[in-house]
């Protein structure tokens, strides 16, 4: 059977990371013939446009992981009421040249997990904003807005609340989906 790949971006640095670990989880919920590898964003430099022409090699590495992922799922926590500085860098440096955006055509689907009792709503909706101009179709629900992160997570990182889990199963499905309709759906191999 061919494997479809889905590309995890753990939008924040922080080293026992609430995002971390739902995406943690999502790859324990993953439907059968899907994978879901992750990257952070350690180490990529503030975007310059006079370095776009010569990208440091993480940000080349970056690119190539996104280019090779049937799909994108974000988990990004909410600072000052948007995403965080670091995956808006990233997302920036991701999409330059101009005209060869490694985002153009990939679904993705959003997910956060935060202490404060909204759960990364306005963060995901900066995000959607953001992925607009990327030409990415996104999954519009169901939403995944963990709150109250410290009550949902174990003590070793597993998100222990099983409606978030139902949740997060129904969106990697969604995600599914959409790559099964995407018109820029390519090939896969097992």
């Amino acid at each position: 059977m061919d494997k479809m790949n889905i590309l995890g971006i753990v939008g924040s640095l922080r080293k026992d990371s609430y995002n971390h670990f739902a995406l943690k989880a999502a790859q324990e919920l993953l439907p059968h013939g899907v994978a879901l590898d992750l990257i952070e964003l350690h180490g990529i430099p503030v975007f310059n446009q006079d370095d776009e022409m010569a990208m440091p090699p993480i940000v080349l590495e970056f690119k190539r992981r996104i280019l090779a992922a049937d799909a994108i799922l974000f988990a990004t926590p909410e600072y000052n009421y948007s995403l965080p500085g670091g995956l808006k860098n990233a997302i920036d440096w991701a999409s330059r040249p101009y005209g060869q955006s490694a985002w153009t055509g990939k679904p993705a689907a959003l997910m956060g997990a935060s202490v404060g009792s909204l759960g990364t709503a306005r963060a995901q909706y900066h995000l959607r904003q953001i992925l607009v101009p990327q030409d990415m179709p996104v999954v519009n629900q169901p939403e995944v807005m963990i709150g109250n992160a410290a009550q949902r997570f174990g003590a070793n990182g597993r998100l222990t609340d099983e409606p978030a889990r139902q949740l997060l199963q129904q969106l990697l499905m969604a995600l599914v989906e959409l790559v099964e309709r995407s018109p820029t759906k390519k090939t896969r191999t097992a």
